[in-house]
């Protein structure tokens, strides 16, 4: 993991221990496989009582961050950004190598067979390297909604969900948002636009966060509600005049969430079952990946 320093710089002792904290909060992390965005970083940092919680100090921390990392005292892999991503085409070294890159990825729809189809919608994208673990482990197709979704690609889902309830699936829409005016009125607008574009097909919507039961149970620290969001009467008016931001939630708890309520869907049985076939077929594409590097090089390189 990189630490580069590029600039000199000295730090004041109170920024020494954020820098300090931020990496042991990283480090913690990171043993359970997981990366932190800035967002996320400064809620941990919230939530352990270093920092309050407002603009101000959210800004100041990012400083500080980013004069640690240029400094060398914080790894430059330690924080992402995944809204900001480089796309770009696959390479291979030869024709081998991609059999045995397809074979790694190959993957049957294990949910083909079940008695139910569901898929996890998220409001950030900040967000979706997070709930990616889970969800691909799980093989569940997963969605970034961006605020309110567009009618292009409500109108695809619609389509796509309805495809499965007509094929005799029970379909569930797992949605994750702020509990703010806006991210509550988002799962009932899912739910109402899904219902009108699928033709009123048997879709059901559960909103699996944030809920006033997880911010009782979790803790999360508050912010005050958007008094500019139209929404902000009725929100206070049944929750009281606080929100709670998606990325206040622990990662770990975020991924323990979705995979327990995708798990609690799925028939165990006709997984294992599609999982046996699935590894058949790797096995046929490693065989003929073996074969190729027997014919090109005469020999069966190991990987």
């Amino acid at each position: 993991m990189p630490k580069v320093k590029y600039v000199e710089k000295r730090f004041q002792p109170n920024s020494l221990a954020i820098i300090e904290n931020a990496n042991q909060i990283i480090e913690e992390y990171n043993a359970d496989g997981l990366e932190l965005t800035l967002r996320q970083l400064y809620y941990q940092f919230v939530s352990r009582g270093l920092i309050p919680n407002s603009d101000m100090e959210y800004k100041k921390l990012g400083s500080i961050i980013n004069d640690a990392r240029l400094a060398g005292l914080i790894d430059w892999n330690a924080i992402v950004d995944r809204t900001r991503n480089l796309r770009q085409n696959s390479h291979w070294a030869n024709a081998s190598e991609i059999l045995y890159g397809a074979a790694k990825q190959f993957q049957l729809n294990k949910w083909e067979n079940q008695p139910n189809y569901c898929e996890v919608w998220i409001e950030k994208d900040a967000l979706v390297g997070v709930i990616e673990k889970p969800c691909r482990e799980t093989d569940v197709a997963f969605f970034s909604c961006r605020g309110y979704t567009s009618q292009s690609e409500m109108w695809s889902a619609a389509q796509r969900l309805r495809a499965h309830a007509d094929a005799g699936q029970t379909i569930t829409v797992f949605h994750l948002g702020d509990h703010d005016p806006s991210g509550v009125d988002m799962s009932r607008d899912i739910q109402d636009r899904l219902v009108m574009l699928s033709e009123s097909a048997p879709i059901t919507l559960e909103r699996i966060a944030l809920t006033m039961t997880q911010i009782k149970k979790y803790n999360p620290p508050p912010n005050p509600a958007k008094l500019t969001d139209s929404r902000c009467q009725g929100y206070i008016s049944e929750h009281g005049d606080k929100s709670w931001e998606l990325d206040a939630l622990e990662p770990r708890v975020l991924i323990k969430l979705v995979k327990d309520n995708v798990l609690s869907l799925r028939d165990e049985d006709l997984w294992d079952e599609m999982k046996e076939k699935e590894d058949a077929e790797k096995k046929f594409i490693l065989d003929a990946a073996k074969k190729h590097e027997w014919g090109s090089k005469n020999e069966i390189k190991i990987f």
